[in-house]
């Protein structure tokens, strides 16, 4: 026996309502109506790793909930909790794989624990700007890989933001070479960490909430998050002075949509393409913002707030990519899974930069001479 959908009885009750009408009972066929209105409402949670309304991320997750429940004219109505308001944030992936909630707001390589491949699908030293990121996953194989790494979890991952390239990070001291990080304790997540301790550096893994008091009580010496408009709301320039560029280790940095795969396939066929398309465009809106805004907020760092802004020296990045290059193979190495999808990062980014080369990287250096 089939089971009936919840488009099946809307349809059937309708089709009672409207034969009640013609045989006279109009009341109860208005009774009959509002009961189908009422099959069709569904509600789902999202747990998210970020404090409420926190500029860029939280404002996101926020915005990616009002797209699903405007696109579905409120037949899917998705209600966002912040970090710790049901869960705490690294428990986020937990919470949607389990059911707990049915969805979830984060950046992938927080799950690295879970499956080494996640981290590839947040962001890379060296690696994919927004735009090519995109693009892979779209064009080049990489949501396909994605969903196969997050299938035995029982998640669903789309896209639903990207921060952009961000900054290298906050130091309470100077950074003149490779020999500056050996010691220092830094909170830096992802495969940027992996390449951090590589160059001896201690990492410590902390959520968003719990950056500044570290840094500033000296729990850490070091630190990045995204960039000048994110930093610049989290207080960080109170704790520390020098802010380094460019961020090698996060060149576009994917925020990604988590699904309970169950409650997805749950809903029918309309609600799951709108769940996408709300994706796809907070996907869009996220990285505008952060487009729009950092540059403003960077001014407002350094000349408001003595913000001392530095480049990191070409022989340290030059030293940073190679223990990247090193730390990229060895993972892949020791994980099939990740060997597949660093296979398919790295051929895409290969295409795709020698593309740039002779188009984007050309343009902005012929925008930028006198």
């Amino acid at each position: 026996m089939k089971t009936i959908t919840t488009w099946g009885k809307l349809a059937l009750a309708s089709l009672a309502a409207a034969t009640l009408v013609a045989c006279g009972g109009s009341e109860q066929a208005e009774d009959t109506a509002n009961v189908a209105q009422k099959v069709e409402k569904i509600e789902w949670k999202m747990v998210t790793t970020w404090p409420k309304n926190f500029p860029g991320l939280g404002t996101g997750a926020e915005a990616l909930a009002n797209n699903i429940n405007q696109m579905s004219d409120g037949r899917l109505e998705v209600k966002v909790y912040a970090a710790g308001e049901l869960v705490p944030a690294l428990e986020t992936f937990d919470a949607v794989s389990r059911g707990t909630a049915e969805m979830g707001h984060s950046t992938a390589y927080y799950w690295k624990g879970k499956a080494p491949a996640v981290q590839f699908f947040s962001s890379v030293p060296f690696g994919m700007t927004a735009q090519e990121f995109n693009a892979w996953l779209e064009y080049g194989g990489g949501l396909e890989l994605w969903e196969e790494v997050y299938a035995p979890f029982n998640i669903i991952p789309m896209a639903a933001g990207n921060s952009g390239a961000q900054m290298g990070g906050w130091f309470n001291k100077e950074i003149n070479s490779v020999d500056d990080f050996k010691g220092l304790k830094m909170r830096m997540p992802g495969l940027g960490g992996e390449v951090m301790k590589k160059v001896g550096a201690v990492m410590v893994n902390l959520p968003g909430s719990e950056i500044f008091t570290a840094l500033q009580t000296g729990t850490i010496d070091a630190t990045e998050w995204v960039g000048p408009y994110n930093d610049l709301a989290f207080g960080l320039y109170k704790a520390a002075k020098y802010y380094y560029y460019p961020g090698w280790q996060e060149p576009g940095s994917a925020i990604e949509a988590l699904v309970n795969k169950d409650a997805f396939n749950a809903l029918p066929e309309d609600l799951q393409g709108i769940v996408r398309a709300a994706a796809q465009q907070a996907n869009l809106g996220m990285l505008n913002e952060f487009t729009a805004r950092n540059n403003a907020a960077l001014e407002t760092l350094v000349n408001d707030h003595n913000v001392i802004l530095k480049t990191f020296p070409n022989d340290l990045l030059e030293a940073l990519k190679v223990a990247s290059d090193e730390t990229l193979q060895e993972i892949a190495a020791n994980d099939p899974m990740s060997q597949k999808v660093y296979d398919s990062f790295k051929s895409f980014l290969d295409s795709v930069s020698a593309w740039h080369d002779i188009s984007e990287r050309a343009f902005i250096n012929a925008r930028a001479d006198d």
